[in-house]
């Protein structure tokens, strides 16, 4: 016996030199930039970004719209659900390294033909319990396990890319919603400025100071700007829709905080680019899903080597149930096997070229990943950067145009200038007012943007060891 389990354990071990043969990972062709080429001017303080980044906009009206969406969002609720998955496919793989243990009971009622020709009716109970454990010297198992155990961890980061995309769109789609509202005030402002000069044209014309022309082009100006009111409802309620499906709940309304003006703008540190590989929930996911990748690539490559099994099994046998768990027939055998493939049509080789491909392609995806995530806070950074210039630019206009319709109002007024200049005045200083609005909305969000370019002050959890 002890000579035979020698011999199987010396050709295991000659075995050993037979693992498939498969290429070597492709070279990187990643390159990380020292700097990033934009530097965002920062108001205030700056400090790393934090788990909580939504509060740095001071509105607690945003701060519940997020966390009502981290809570309700059925995107987020499904990648946690999914989680719940891969912890059962780990103890699916676990399951196979741990010995299995079943126990079975056969009773058998027969009748049969005698030697002298007469039936014969016997009775028969059988129970057994058996055991099996398959070695693992080679580490395929184990490899098995370790991958199940690596996507779960690709798994829980794509659950938190997918919170930190939902915070961040709950909260771009927020400060659209309040840059909407500050343009529709402006426009019902502006609608009722229009209705006093359509007043004043009117009184003008009665009294036969001013032409049909003025008259009919206050007009004309008054109906574009009462247009533009409904527009911008129908937009505030698209708005609200959407955020109402990011918050997974039906349509509806929004409550609302700090007006768009009263939005604080958080000073944000980007860090070194290098840094930025650990901050994002993405980069993780694709970092784990190569080592998920190469551990089952090595599972692949030893199936050719040889599986070791031991068996053992205990029972007895009866003619009925008592004498069963009672003075039954003791059973017993004890046993060994080592299993190795010799002809398969080359289907082992195939999988393990397949986990080849998919290992090549995971660092692929991985090394795009990370290009996006740079080009992201580059964008982003750039964003704000500009933003705030252009938007700086926009104040300065905003206040000319205003100044010079105070001038071209008094000037028709007074009968000093026809009303084409007061019209046209009205014109740039309405324009001028929204395209601030529309600047500063869009200034915050970059700032949103930026939040999620450096991963939301996402935290990697335990790592699996490689």
């Amino acid at each position: 016996m002890r000579r035979g389990v020698a011999i199987g354990a010396a050709c295991a071990l000659l075995l050993a030199g037979c693992r498939i043969a498969v290429p070597d990972a492709p070279p990187s062709t990643l390159a990380v930039p020292q700097a990033w080429r934009a530097q965002a001017p920062l108001v205030g303080p700056a400090g790393p970004v934090e788990g909580q980044w939504w509060r740095a906009f001071r509105d607690p009206a945003l701060d519940a719209l997020v966390a009502r969406a981290l809570a309700s969002n059925a995107d987020v609720r499904t990648a946690q659900s999914r989680l719940q998955e891969y912890q059962a496919r780990i103890r699916v793989a676990a399951s196979a390294q741990q010995p299995s243990v079943t126990v079975g009971i056969t009773p058998q009622r027969a009748r049969a033909i005698g030697p002298l020709g007469t039936p014969i009716e016997t009775t028969s109970v059988q129970g057994n319990v058996q055991a099996a454990y398959e070695l693992d010297p080679f580490g395929r198992l184990q490899n098995t396990t370790r991958a199940a155990e690596f996507d779960y961890a690709a798994q829980q980061a794509a659950a938190d890319a997918t919170a930190l995309s939902v915070a961040a769109s709950t909260a771009s789609g927020y400060l659209n919603l309040r840059g909407l509202d500050a343009q529709l005030a402006l426009a019902r402002q502006t609608l009722a400025s229009r209705q006093r000069s359509l007043d004043l044209a009117r009184r003008q014309f009665e009294v036969g100071y001013s032409s049909r022309l003025e008259l009919a082009q206050a007009e004309a100006e008054y109906r574009t700007t009462a247009g533009v009111v409904p527009q911008l409802e129908r937009s505030i309620t698209q708005q609200e829709n959407a955020l109402a499906l990011l918050l997974g709940a039906s349509p509806g309304p929004i409550a609302r905080g700090a007006d768009l003006g009263a939005l604080n703008a958080p000073a944000i540190q980007p860090g070194l680019p290098s840094e930025l590989l650990r901050r994002r929930p993405d980069i993780a996911q694709a970092e784990n899903a190569i080592a998920a990748a190469d551990a089952s690539l090595a599972s692949a490559r030893d199936q050719m080597l040889p599986s070791l099994r031991l068996t053992a099994s205990a029972g007895g046998y009866a003619h009925n149930l008592p004498d069963l768990l009672g003075s039954g027939t003791g059973l017993w055998s004890v046993g060994a096997s080592i299993l190795a493939p010799v002809f398969d049509a080359g289907r082992l080789r195939a999988q393990a070229e397949i986990s080849a491909s998919l290992r090549d392609r995971a660092v692929f995806a991985y090394e795009a990943v990370v290009r996006n995530a740079f080009a992201e806070t580059e964008n982003a950074l750039t964003a704000i950067e500009r933003l705030r210039q252009q938007l700086d630019e926009a104040e300065g206009r905003r206040v000319a145009t205003a100044e010079a319709l105070r001038i071209a109002h008094n000037r028709y007024r007074n009968g000093y200038s026809s009303y084409l200049e007061e019209l046209d005045a009205q014109r740039n200083s309405f324009s001028a007012e929204t395209n601030v609005l529309q600047l500063r909305a869009s200034w915050l969000q970059a700032h949103v943007d930026l939040y999620r370019a450096l991963g939301g002050g996402w935290a990697p959890g335990p790592r699996v060891q490689p």
